[in-house]
């Protein structure tokens, strides 16, 4: 069974916010000639790698809820400029709207589980968000007009 992340977003306030900082960290890697990819390093490593790499994601709680989720690719052991280990959490680069579901602050990351998820409404558009707030959004979803 395939066990995912959860992770507070910390200084976002909507879901646009993290698409744009990820889109300049991979600009600037991109510059600075490295591969691009979005890297997530967190202080602890999951202990369940094997549950969380069969198709686990990371879900983003941004203002109390859960309301983005990624793909996570790797975990990976990266080394900080202080010697310390740490997990590097390799996501995909496709972010996917979930149904808003409320969730408490904490600190690190939490494990969920599959079933306890919430369920996808579509890919991020940056320009839908403009258009169209991701709460009526979701709300529509609810209501099976979206």
């Amino acid at each position: 069974m395939a066990f995912n992340l959860v992770k507070l977003c910390v200084g976002v306030d909507r879901p646009a916010e993290l698409a744009a900082w990820q889109e300049d960290r991979m600009r600037a890697q991109s510059e600075a000639g490295r591969a691009a990819e979005l890297v997530h390093v967190t202080r602890s490593t999951p202990r369940r790698r094997a549950e969380v790499l069969d198709g686990g994601s990371l879900y983003w709680v941004i203002k109390r809820r859960i309301q983005l989720r990624q793909r996570i690719l790797d975990l990976r052991e990266v080394v900080g400029r202080d010697g310390i280990v740490r997990c590097g959490i390799v996501l995909d680069r496709q972010l996917m709207l979930t149904r808003p579901f409320p969730h408490i602050p904490f600190q690190g990351w939490r494990y969920l589980k599959a079933e306890d998820a919430p369920e996808d409404i579509g890919p991020f558009c940056p320009d839908e968000e403009a258009s169209l707030p991701h709460e009526l959004r979701a709300e529509l979803h609810a209501l099976g007009l979206w």
